[in-house]
């Protein structure tokens, strides 16, 4: 009696541990769920923490990070935490307005230019051509001084600013689509050129805007918070990183550097959060990489 274990294939543990193993579809959709969860604990923080631990504590002033204040307190004894988190949600808030427009002004030029004919399309072609040769950040001061600063200056200075890139993006996809078969067939039916904008070209351009509006939402945040730690942005009184960090700056030099460090890391990280977002989401809707 042959007394030998039975063989096991292989092959069969290859196979049990393929299963196991994330395809890369799964990875990307789980990997943007984090990054999107990442964002809602940040909006939720800033929401949820009690307003008491912003009021002014003199007998906690400038205390370093610890249990009790992770981030530790400011020069008033305010938790940085809170204000962190306050303001995060703050910036949060108006770069995503302020991307949202700017990304459907890029939507409505980049359309007009590839469909109304050639005086529309050089006309835009120039917008373009003009507001990517001056200094992003230049431009964003000026037109937020011009308008007075405050939300209302920051918020119109990123929508006249951030919508040129993704406007010659989706000009250029509809350029492409305009010799495809079905939207010959549209005109030849004597469909108008806002119908055929509509019904057959944004469908085609959605993933696109959907990234690109993903992705803007990034810089809309950094640059807001650039203006303002400039003083060209949101007043004082009003809770945002850029404000945060301008006040810290003076308090450095006395070996406070929890006052810059925690809010600059969780500016970073919300700005991070978005790219791996975004960049996942194009990778979901990109044809060549959505099935792997």
């Amino acid at each position: 009696m042959n007394g030998a274990a039975p063989q096991t294939h292989p092959s069969a543990g290859r196979v049990s541990c393929s299963r196991l193993a994330l395809s890369g579809r799964q990875r990307t959709l789980l990997t943007a769920a984090l990054a999107a969860l990442a964002l809602g604990v940040i909006v939720a923080a800033g929401v949820l923490l009690p307003d008491t631990r912003l009021a002014t504590d003199l007998g906690a002033r400038n205390q370093a990070p610890s249990l009790a204040n992770p981030f530790g307190t400011d020069w008033l004894g305010r938790d940085m935490l809170t204000r962190t988190a306050r303001g995060l949600t703050t910036s949060l808030a108006l770069g995503m307005a302020a991307a949202s427009v700017s990304a459907l002004l890029a939507l409505a030029l980049g359309m007009a230019a590839a469909t109304l004919g050639k005086a529309a399309d050089a006309a835009v072609s120039w917008l373009i051509d003009l507001f990517l040769s001056v200094p992003h950040i230049v431009l964003l001061i000026l037109i937020s001084f011009a308008f007075g600063g405050g939300a209302r200056g920051v918020i119109i200075g990123i929508v006249l600013t951030h919508w040129p890139a993704l406007a010659r993006i989706i000009r250029a996809e509809i350029l492409a689509l305009r010799g495809s078969e079905f939207v010959r067939v549209s005109r030849r039916l004597g469909r108008s050129n806002l119908h055929i904008a509509t019904r057959h070209m944004f469908p085609h351009v959605f993933p696109q805007f959907l990234v690109g509006l993903i992705l803007l939402f990034p810089h809309a945040i950094l640059h807001e918070a650039a203006v303002t730690f400039l003083g060209f942005g949101l007043p004082p009184h009003e809770p945002a990183v850029g404000i945060i960090l301008a006040e810290a700056m003076m308090h450095l030099s006395t070996g406070r550097w929890w006052l810059a460090l925690f809010p600059g890391l969780a500016l970073l990280a919300m700005v991070r959060a978005f790219d791996i977002l975004g960049d996942n989401t194009r990778a979901l809707l990109d044809p060549r990489t959505a099935h792997e």
